[in-house]
């Protein structure tokens, strides 16, 4: 067996030293040096003329694999999965602490048991702390496997027979192969990739708790992202009962799936009807309120966007976006002054999406320019009117991916007008005797629309 020792490589240029040093002397920056186990080189083996990888074969030689999916018992958890949980595969959430990351896998692990082999490994908690919580959530839970331990290889010899195993956290995890503490980049890495070989070698789900930044990003190293097979961020605030489950990465399904869920005395509990989280009861009384059908993954769902401006007080008006990004807010209030004539220099604006949820799709472009129309007319748009749609620079309204399956959430959720890309029409003309459909094909006409009562 390989002698086992460690070096530090910078994280930016990777350069490597016998010790642990401040500032990286190759590319001079500071704290970017972390530890990393290294084995003694075995010697080189003699290469034949004619190299071939040993079980290389064709595309076309290569057997389809169908993944078996395991329901987890919570139907919102599914379906950000992508349809359940796949047998071997990693998965990692993150999440603020106190946002109910332990509570969700409890659940999930509680309801798994009664078919599967379970092994919670809590290294932050102790076994009676994970017991009171089961107990709290009222959980039948009794062929429940928990053990309390921070060394990852120790965990390989309680995993006999064991189908999916929780790792509370991976932070707080080590590995004696290093000697670092543990939640430094070396070790989150080197127990990532432990994890890794067992889940593919031997067919167990992992399940991941990993921690996040004060920015909001998963800490350790972005490799930690790159061996899961699903990366899952649980967003919300602690002082609200709702929470958004996104998936930023799957490999057995689609990316930016969002999964909405209740925290309430009994645990967490999927939400089906989303018209009371991204929809406000008022909408249609003030101004500044526009709805537009967003697109998440699979699933279409109505989100009012929220727009407040005021008179600024200072030389630079300020521009403060939530849930959508700065730079779409300050392109769309540019057409909006040139091609609309619109002005918004000297007011700060302030614009928000109901729910907490982010909104990045083009689009949501058109929506955001008939709030931020109705917040400078001072005029309410009708609270049964549905808007979406890309802008242009030229004041353009060009067409969406999902035309139809807008508008069919719109006729759903009851709205009586849709306001959208001309050149979706003819996708969604069979709805037109359901709802009353406006095709425009420039920011201007919607303008117009919308307050044509209006001077």
């Amino acid at each position: 067996m390989a002698k086992s020792n460690t070096v530090f490589v910078c994280a930016e240029c990777g350069a490597t030293s016998p010790r642990w040093l401040g500032r990286c002397p190759s590319c001079g920056k500071f704290n970017t040096m972390a530890e990393e186990a290294v084995k003694e080189s075995k010697p080189e083996r003699t290469k034949s003329a004619v190299y071939a990888a040993p079980g290389a074969k064709k595309l076309r030689e290569v057997s389809f694999e169908r993944f078996d999916r395991t329901p987890s018992g919570i139907s919102e958890f599914d379906t950000v999965l992508g349809g359940g949980i796949v047998t071997g595969s990693l998965v990692l959430l993150g999440g603020d602490p106190g946002i109910g990351k332990s509570t969700l896998l409890t659940q999930i692990a509680a309801h798994l048991s009664l078919t599967r082999r379970v092994l919670y490994f809590s290294a932050e908690e102790s076994c009676a702390q994970v017991k009171m919580r089961a107990e709290r959530l009222n959980l039948d839970c009794d062929d429940f496997l928990i053990i309390n331990d921070t060394c990852i290889d120790n965990l390989e010899n309680e995993l006999e027979g064991v189908e999916i195993c929780i790792v509370d956290s991976i932070q707080a995890v080590y590995t004696d192969d290093l000697s670092s503490s543990a939640g430094s980049v070396g070790q989150v890495r080197e127990c990532a990739a432990k994890l890794m070989r067992i889940a593919k070698s031997r067919g167990i789900t992992f399940f991941i708790v990993g921690h996040v930044t004060k920015e909001g990003a998963l800490a350790g190293p972005k490799v930690l992202e790159h061996i899961m097979d699903t990366v899952l961020y649980f967003e919300g605030e602690n002082q609200e009962n709702y929470r958004i489950l996104r998936a930023v990465k799957n490999r057995f399904g689609n990316v930016s799936e969002v999964g909405v869920f209740e925290m309430t005395d009994h645990g967490i509990i999927a939400v089906t009807d989303y018209s009371g989280i991204f929809l406000s009861e008022s909408r249609g009384q003030e101004a500044g309120c526009a709805v537009t059908p967003a697109q998440t993954g699979n699933r279409c769902m109505n989100v009012e966007i929220q727009t407040l401006i005021s008179k600024t007080s200072f030389g630079q008006p300020r521009r403060m976006p939530l849930g959508l990004d700065y730079n779409k807010l300050v392109l769309l209030l540019a057409v909006l002054e040139k091609r609309c004539a619109l002005p918004f220099y000297s007011y700060d604006v302030y614009i928000n999406v109901m729910g907490g949820i982010k909104l990045s799709e083009p689009a949501c472009d058109l929506a955001m320019c008939a709030a931020l129309a109705s917040a400078h007319k001072d005029v309410p748009i009708d609270k049964y009117t549905a808007v979406f749609g890309e802008v242009g620079l030229t004041g353009e309204v060009r067409a969406v991916s999902y035309a139809e399956k807008r508008v069919q959430e719109c006729v759903k959720m009851g709205f009586k007008r849709v306001i959208l890309p001309a050149k979706n029409m003819k996708s969604v003309a069979k709805y037109a005797d359901k709802i009353n459909i406006v095709p425009v094909l420039y920011v201007n006409t919607m303008i117009k629309t919308l307050f044509k009562n209006c001077d």
